[in-house]
């Protein structure tokens, strides 16, 4: 099938520009500059007058909790999010029951996602203290890198002995390992002193007091003395603090590299008065001086990749304060859209943007084919248009536990297309869930 997309402004590399795109099937073919549609005859034409053409998203951090938590979220509804926000590859996380730390667990995900998802997928592998054998032998063609929680997390998750680091940061040599960095024990310390003073459930607004700047410089700190000694490429997940952002250096997108969240470039802590729990993440959303740290990060290109860390939970599981209430907010369907609006506010440009959020983690995870719009490149696709003012309400979301702390927000733009593969996915307002994505392939 041949379709032609016509009249928008593709950004792209670096440039913006007016131009077409042609797909044959699932790839493009040819991109067009300037204003002279394609004679060429198409089987589809695509009128993206008015918008701006992008590389589909690729959101290198997300929980969609399959299998054993699907009554919070599952692959196919947190999926269909993912299309409706113009994210076109997602990489989820092996925190899920079972746990994606044998290989028989990843293999079951990757089971699940052919049968269930609407846009493009892979899986990290998570290390635990016992299994770093496994480590040297995953298919780095498969998946984009290992997950390492050197921070409280459940279960086996935490790897905290550091033989086990060790082990994991010398078996780890052809991708890279992204790392969750928080100190435990600085943050039960913290947790048991506010519990004596405050009681059993401390006030939501302490979260970042007990999850604390300290914890994740500690933990960085480590994270990046072992990737150096061992050579290993190092992904920094969800970084928070000004402190932090002073270790990371600019540019190096094959060395040591730091994401930021949507949540922590939106929200501050002044913002636990209005949504409480509904914006308890782990790390914990911090000061404004630290939100406007990681703003600065994305243009002195310190951060090199915004993601979402999309993790739904029940309302129900999110009351309570900073002991009880579960961390975790879903994102993945707004974050596209909230990062435009900080391009209408001066944050960042567009052009940059698009680094951020398609050719930096098609990079840094060496994704095979897509990130970019090239002749030859997987037809991922995502075309928004500004000037087009909506309101989240609770019958627009699509993930699975039907609330978002942006609900009640009015954005700007709108993202009016998704097109996974050249296959429109996501169109006026409606997921194809006829539709399933494709396993991505790297290096």
């Amino acid at each position: 099938m041949r379709t032609i997309i016509k009249g928008g402004r593709i950004v792209n590399e670096g440039r913006t520009f007016e131009g077409s795109l042609i797909i044959q099937d699932e790839r493009i073919t040819a991109i067009i500059e300037g204003n002279n549609t394609p004679e060429a005859s198409a089987d589809q034409t695509v009128d993206a007058s008015g918008c701006f053409v992008l590389p589909g998203i690729i959101d290198d951090h997300v929980h969609f909790r399959e299998p054993g938590l699907t009554e919070k979220a599952d692959i196919g509804s947190e999926s269909r999010a993912a299309a409706a926000g113009g994210v076109t590859t997602y990489f989820d996380m092996p925190n899920t029951v079972p746990q994606t730390t044998t290989l028989e667990a990843l293999e079951e995900k990757f089971r699940l996602a052919a049968e269930k998802s609407h846009v493009n997928y892979s899986f990290f592998f998570g290390a635990t203290n016992d299994n770093a054998d496994l480590l040297s032998g995953l298919d780095v063609h498969r998946i984009p890198g290992v997950k390492l929680f050197m921070g409280s997390s459940t279960g086996n998750m935490l790897v905290d002995r550091d033989e086990a680091l060790h082990r994991i940061f010398s078996a780890v040599a052809e991708m890279p390992i992204m790392v969750h960095c928080e100190d435990t024990a600085i943050i039960n310390h913290n947790m048991a002193y506010y519990k004596e003073h405050f009681g059993e459930d401390p006030d939501i607004r302490l979260h970042p007091v007990i999850r604390s700047e300290e914890a994740c410089l500690a933990s960085t700190t480590k994270a990046i003395e072992l990737a150096v000694q061992h050579g290993t490429r190092l992904h920094i997940a969800h970084i928070t603090t000004e402190a932090e952002l002073e270790m990371i250096p600019a540019d190096c997108l094959h060395t040591i590299t730091a994401e930021a969240t949507v949540g922590h470039l939106f929200f501050s802590l002044a913002d636990y008065q209005k949504f409480g729990a509904r914006i308890k993440v782990n790390p914990a959303i911090k000061s404004i001086i630290d939100r406007q740290a990681l703003r600065d990060g994305l243009t002195d290109r310190r951060i090199s990749v915004v993601g979402t860390d999309h993790a739904p939970h029940l309302l129900s599981q999110k009351e309570g304060g900073a002991a009880r209430a579960a961390s975790g907010m879903p994102m993945i369907q707004f974050s596209l859209p909230t990062m435009l609006e900080l391009v209408d506010e001066g944050v960042l440009t567009i052009e940059r943007l698009v680094e951020l959020m398609a050719h930096n983690p098609a990079v840094i995870f060496e994704v095979n084919r897509r990130g970019f719009l090239r002749p030859g490149y997987q037809a991922d696709i995502t075309i928004v248009r500004p000037d087009s003012p909506w309101t989240v309400t609770g019958d627009c979301i699509q993930s699975k536990c039907q609330w978002s702390p942006m609900e009640g927000h009015t954005y700007r733009w709108k993202v009016e297309k998704t097109l996974c593969n050249g296959h429109l996915v996501y169109q006026n307002g409606v997921v194809d869930t006829g539709y399933i994505g494709q396993p991505v392939q790297f290096r």
